[in-house]
């Protein structure tokens, strides 16, 4: 057989895993594998980044978004550490991605050679599985199984080392077939003592929860839901599990809970979390759901065995992926005669309830401008966020109609955004695509503008401009009042800014004005960003100003 390199035989490995885009930044430590990629561009598109850590949260984001492993390459060492925001997302976000690093060569290991990292150390608990390829005949089998890893059952990150001389050296090795992922399927067991479980039951409540769902597991369980008249609520920024348009979505278990979900959790005497761990966002730090032993009867559902009875101990732990227990669900009708319709009603129209804000301080009403966005976004958009108080506005009061239409990570790391947002529109460039971004959080990732702007990517960016850490300072009025220290932004003119990257940009400072911004926004054929100037006093979507909040 021919021999080729190992760089040839990594990027034939990862085309025939179905690999079609890779986020990374160029580096000298893997030219062979980039040599490789220009032979394989009409089927594997490379996406140039601006910073190793926007590009470890494009492929977080892809691997939510698209449900398949999101590919992050960077170069050795400042490289690596730039990008282990996006392996830890990835980790906190249960989305399955592989990073591959360039690393010195085999002979100068151990001599703190040239940005040299010992990446099973540097990752550590990060990642699923930590390795280093020495060997190019083992190139095929190492990518098998971070695939295998990455997808089976809690999905997660991978991180793979690549020396240099590595990809260099020649190998005659044969190519292997596709990984093949592993998925737990409930046992007819578990699945009668659960609907023996829902049969006793009177007031049954879903938290749903997870990662890599398909939208045609969604709406098996959505019919299953509406049959049984069961309601359910997202896990913490899990909102596009479940319609929110269903008549059974009664919103989501997270930070800042509306009070009819703390009175469901409260009355409930059945709790399902399906899918989710149920972390510290979903149970509030743990105060509304109060671990070991909850109250309630309580079946969790998960696809992986170690996280079962880890935290929570249930009446009933079944080890399933998501969409394999969707799928089982659909034929159970518990032929409950309406028991739980009004259980059901009363949360959704808590929930509709919730959708209408309190009037916001100042000359522009975020509440208001929401509305505006739920009534003129197709039901298709993909919402993303990073964090700060402005996620709020759209993990709160926007509406989501299915799977990968939001794409907010559950480890609430700031600059997250707009990276999310540049990935979704290059590999969806027919749905709009729409990113709620802080000035703060902007200015982490806003240089990935530019990669948007290079591959024909149209975000429409709404940068919150209050001037603040909003969620810092909010806890400095909390804990520490009247002391403000380290909160306060001097901003740049962020419409200008936006210009300058060849993107459309316009300042709205008036709720009025928003309309029409919008529609230019949607109409320019390019990225748009529109700065929004709200008042540093609106700090709350639900009813506190700044000032408002009381101190402990």
């Amino acid at each position: 057989m021919a021999k080729h390199t190992g760089g040839s035989v990594l990027i034939n490995a990862l085309e025939i895993n179905g690999v079609e885009k890779i986020f990374g930044v160029p580096g000298e430590s893997y030219l062979e594998a980039l040599d490789s990629l220009y032979d394989h561009k009409a089927h594997m598109e490379y996406i140039t980044c601006r910073q190793e850590g926007g590009a470890g949260f494009m492929a977080a984001a892809y691997a939510r978004l698209t449900g398949k492993a999101g590919i992050c390459f960077v170069t050795r060492g400042p490289g690596a550490a730039n990008a282990a925001i996006g392996v830890h997302t990835a980790f906190q976000d249960s989305a399955p991605m592989i990073l591959l690093v360039g690393q010195v060569p085999r002979d100068n290991l151990e001599r703190e050679a040239f940005q040299e990292m010992d990446y099973r150390r540097m990752f550590g608990q990060m990642a699923k599985w930590i390795a280093q390829i020495d060997d190019p005949s083992r190139i095929p089998e190492f990518i098998n199984h971070a695939f295998q890893v990455a997808h089976s059952g809690r999905p997660g990150p991978v991180v793979l080392a690549l020396p240099e001389d590595m990809l260099r050296e020649e190998t005659d090795i044969s190519d292997l077939t596709p990984a093949q992922p592993v998925y737990a399927n409930p046992g007819m067991a578990d699945i009668q003592r659960m609907q023996d479980m829902l049969a006793q039951a009177k007031k049954p409540f879903v938290i749903i929860g997870g990662s890599v769902w398909r939208d045609s597991a969604r709406l098996a369980f959505e019919e299953f839901c509406l049959r049984n008249s069961i309601p359910v609520a997202a896990a913490f920024r899990r909102q596009d599990l479940f319609d929110n348009h269903h008549d059974c979505y009664i919103g989501d278990v997270a930070w800042g809970n509306i009070d009819s979900v703390t009175r469901a959790i409260e009355e409930c005497d059945l709790l399902i979390s399906f899918g989710a761990r149920l972390d510290e966002g979903t149970t509030c730090k743990y105060t509304v759901l109060t671990p070991p032993v909850l109250k309630q009867k309580f079946i969790h559902i998960y696809p992986q065995a170690e996280e079962l009875g880890r935290v929570f101990k249930a009446d009933l732990m079944i080890n399933a992926g998501v969409c394999e227990m969707a799928f089982a669900l659909q034929n159970i009708d518990l032929d409950n005669q309406g028991r739980f319709a009004g259980w059901c009603r009363t949360l959704r129209e808590g929930y509709i309830q919730s959708l209408t804000a309190s009037p916001q301080p100042g000359d522009l009403d975020m509440g208001v401008i929401m509305a505006h966005i739920r009534e003129v976004l197709p039901r298709n958009a993909i919402v993303t966020a990073g964090a700060g108080n402005y996620a709020d506005w759209p993990n709160k009061i926007y509406q989501y109609s299915g799977c990968g239409t939001n794409l907010s990570s559950v480890c609430g790391a700031m600059g997250y955004g707009v990276p999310a947002a540049v990935m979704a529109s290059i590999v969806h460039p027919d749905r709009t695509v729409l990113c709620f971004s802080g000035d703060g959080d902007f200015l982490m990732n806003g240089q990935e503008l530019a990669t948007a702007v290079q591959y024909g990517g149209q975000p429409i960016i709404l940068v919150v401009n209050n001037g603040l850490y909003g969620t810092i300072r909010a806890h400095q009025q909390r804990r520490h009042p009247g002391r403000v220290s380290g909160t306060e932004l001097v901003n740049p003119d962020f419409a200008l800014l936006a210009k300058s990257f060849g993107a459309y940009g316009e300042t709205v400072t008036r709720t009025e004005d928003f309309p029409e911004a919008f529609a230019r926004a949607q109409k320019f054929d390019g990225a748009a960003l529109l700065e929004l100037r709200i008042d540093p006093e609106s700090i709350c979507y639900n009813s506190s100003t700044l000032s408002d909040i009381e101190p402990l």
